[in-house]
Parts: structure tokens; C-alpha cells; sequence
């Protein structure tokens, strides 16, 4: 094919640009490409990761209704080597430990339950650490539940972590700290939630008073 004049220069120009800096562009696009080949591939991984950890949560889940507890906790431990990082673990982790609680074996629902407080997210972490604060009240551990309940700091789960603390006091005999702890869940603690009266109960059967404008709120409420 024949190129005029204007042609031919720009084709020469092309070349002359191609010379000089072919070999930096050629990189450039080497290193985009496998960034994205890259990103899809992890991106499959994760995919791939999260269906077949739903997978073995459904085995997980079967053997708790099919009260197979060794079967739990062989897809419990499987899930916690496989597929750590889904939310698959910290579930079947938390659902192992109550079956192993359900069992009596505190021992095993309390290694379950570090593993979540350990590896979980930070709403998980609380919810690890409530329960296993509640294991270690069961064990008389009254000072390691303290230490654990105040390591749980997520906003939202405040009201329970006082409730829990109090509940330890009161099982060391420490009315007056147990009472406080129980304001502090009231505070922290919706009105609507059911187990604001269950927080009144305790407050009031170690002599504690409820604060009379929330008092009278939650009867209107009622």
C-alpha cells in the first residue's frame, strides 16, 4: 500500500516515538495487565472461597440437627483451617461452642469461642466474648470473665457487656459494684429491647433502684 507524504511523516514520527519509549510503554502495559489478571483471580478465589465455606456450613448446620457433635466439630475445625477468613468460620466457630456447652464440655465451647475472639471481626469478637465471659462465670473464673468482658468495646453490644459484668459481680458478692454495672446496661440498652426487664429484675433483687423517668417510661412503653 502506498502512503502520501503526510502519511509517511507520521508513520516516522510513530516509529521515532516507538523507539524511544516502546520499551517503558510495553512495561506499563505489562504491569496493568497483570494487575487486573490479578485482581480477577483473587477475586475468583474469593468467590470460590465463600461457596464452598457456605458448603461446609451447611454440613456444619446438619450435624447440629442431626446431633452428630463429633461431626460439628470435625467441619468446625475444617472451616477454621480452610476458609479463616469468611464469615463461615466465626459462625460455625460460635455454633460449635454452644453445642459443645449444651454437652458440658466447657473446655472445647471455650476453645471455640477464643478462636472467634481471636480471628473475628470486631462485632464477633464481642459476641465471643460475652459467651465466653458466661462460660467462665458457669467455672466460678470470676476475675478472667471481668478481664474479658472489658476487652469487648463494640458500641452496640454495651448494654450486654454491663449486664454480664454485673451478673459476674453478683456471683462475687459485690452488690454494690454488680448494681452499678446494671445501671449502665439500662443506659446503654433500648427501651423496646425485652431484656431491659430482665435487667430491672436483677437490679431490683440485689437492691438496686431503677431510675424513676426511665421507670416510668418503660411503663408507658409496656
Amino acid at each position: 500500500m502506498a502512503y502520501d507524504h503526510e502519511e509517511q511523516e507520521q508513520l516516522a514520527t510513530l516509529k521515532a516515538w516507538w523507539q524511544r519509549n516502546g520499551n517503558l510503554t510495553s512495561w506499563v502495559l505489562i504491569v496493568a495487565l497483570a494487575g487486573y489478571s490479578g485482581w480477577a483471580g483473587w477475586q475468583y478465589y474469593q468467590r470460590t472461597q465463600a461457596a464452598q465455606a457456605g458448603q461446609l456450613y451447611d454440613e456444619l448446620q446438619n450435624a447440629i440437627a442431626a446431633k452428630d457433635t463429633a461431626k460439628v466439630m470435625r467441619a468446625a475445625g475444617d472451616m477454621q483451617s480452610r476458609f479463616s477468613g469468611t464469615a463461615y468460620a466465626q459462625m460455625s466457630a460460635l455454633s460449635a461452642a454452644k453445642v459443645a456447652f449444651d454437652a458440658n464440655d466447657l473446655k472445647t465451647a471455650k476453645t471455640q469461642l477464643q478462636w472467634v475472639a481471636e480471628h473475628g471481626t470486631e462485632e464477633y469478637k464481642s459476641i465471643a466474648k460475652l459467651r465466653l465471659a458466661g462460660v467462665l462465670l458457669d467455672e466460678k473464673a470470676y476475675d478472667e470473665a471481668l478481664k474479658v468482658l472489658a476487652t469487648a468495646s463494640v458500641a452496640q453490644f454495651a448494654g450486654a457487656v454491663a449486664d454480664r459484668k454485673g451478673d459476674v459481680l453478683v456471683a462475687q458478692n459485690k452488690l454494690a459494684e454488680a448494681r452499678t454495672a446494671y445501671l449502665a446496661a439500662l443506659a446503654a440498652t433500648d427501651k423496646n429491647n425485652p431484656g431491659r426487664q430482665l435487667i430491672q429484675v436483677k437490679l431490683e433483687a440485689i437492691g438496686g433502684t431503677v431510675p424513676e423517668d426511665k421507670a416510668k417510661a418503660d411503663k408507658a412503653a409496656a
